[in-house]
């Protein structure tokens, strides 16, 4: 399964990347054959030592799914865990009891690291992770939005002063429907969960490089943002079509992810260099953190207590770079608000 999820810079890139990580399907835990032998004999008889499971079949071919009291509760049954998935997991978890024992290091299995559920939540810390990065988008989006709509002047047209307040609209919607889906898929990381998290981690990423485009070169006229946007958004309809129908390349995916971060990354870095504008510490802050966080991507490590990995450690560092994004936004919309008033004025 996969994840680098393009999940972004300027908090795109960081948050973004929480989208991507991309990993393969085969792995030193499941090439093991005693792991291999643990599933091929669970699956026969439904049983891994002491633990059986309600969705298997046992060896006289009789299923004890049978009466609804005999059914696993919804907060389980919902994230599809099927025979196989049970004998995997608890093959895995028995597996890496042995080779702790022998002094063996944990390895990763079918592409990800042997983490202990909670609940049926397949990474309980990265998914909790997530919910505060989306409460973090919501609560900065909607500080933003009381200080456009109610704290600043309106002008003449009765509309905000501030040229990009759309734009970060469409931003927190983006933003937070990404940090949704990828909770979702830390919680089950089926084909749909999978698509879904990619899908909307990449629209956040291309719309990110989108928005850097137009504030930083300043583009307020529509039709030339128009003309601006429509080579980006038929780019990343392609893409996103293109992994949904015909092939979910893992690869090829992380490549347009790193190309639109790295992109809006320079962007964003060398405006801060040469703009005067009063908050651009607040850039050049989230764009180190956001690069310091991305070196725990880098070097990977198995989950401390099988629960925390650098994965999830890394959604931890977008949590203030998110406050620091949307504390940019607001402060970029009250020094342009200011500008245009003085002019009137």
């Amino acid at each position: 399964m996969a994840s680098i999820r393009c999940r972004r810079l300027p908090v795109l890139l960081f948050l973004s990347f929480s989208s991507i990580l991309g990993v393969t399907d085969a792995s030193a835990g499941d090439a093991d054959p005693i792991y291999g032998a643990c599933v091929e004999q669970c699956e026969k008889t439904g049983c891994v030592g002491g633990k059986c499971f309600q969705h298997c079949n046992f060896s006289n071919g009789n299923s004890i799914d049978g009466p609804w009291y005999l059914q696993e509760p919804l907060y389980l049954r919902w994230k599809r865990w099927d025979c196989q998935s049970d004998c995997r997991y608890q093959c895995m978890l028995a597996r890496e009891e042995e080779r702790k024992e022998l002094g063996y290091k944990p390895v990763k299995y079918h592409g990800k690291w042997p983490f202990r559920r909670v609940y049926g939540i397949q990474e309980p810390v990265s998914v909790a992770l997530s919910v505060l990065n989306l409460a973090i988008q919501f609560h900065g989006w909607v500080s933003f939005f009381i200080l456009v709509n109610y704290k600043l002047p309106f002008s003449p047209s009765k509309k905000t002063y501030y040229e990009y307040t759309g734009l970060w609209h469409i931003y927190a919607m983006l933003a937070m429907n990404s940090w949704f889906w990828n909770a979702v898929f830390h919680s089950r990381d089926v084909e749909l969960t999978e698509k879904l998290d990619y899908s909307s981690a990449v629209a956040l990423l291309g719309y990110s490089l989108l928005l850097a485009i137009l504030r930083v070169f300043n583009i307020r006229d529509e039709a030339a943002r128009v003309m601006v946007a429509a080579p980006v958004i038929a780019f990343l309809t392609t893409h996103i079509l293109y992994l949904n129908i015909y092939q979910l390349d893992y690869g090829l995916n992380m490549k347009v992810c790193v190309a639109l971060g790295v992109t809006q990354l320079l962007l964003w870095a060398v405006w801060a260099s040469v703009s005067q504008h009063p908050s651009r510490w607040k850039l050049w802050l989230v764009v180190a953190g956001g690069a310091i966080g991305m070196l725990l991507e880098i070097f990977d490590f198995p989950p401390y207590w099988g629960f925390v990995d650098a994965h999830a450690l890394w959604h931890a560092t977008t949590i203030p770079l998110t406050y620091l994004w949307w504390s940019f936004a607001k402060d970029d919309s009250e020094f342009r608000t200011s500008i245009l008033v003085k002019k009137i004025k």
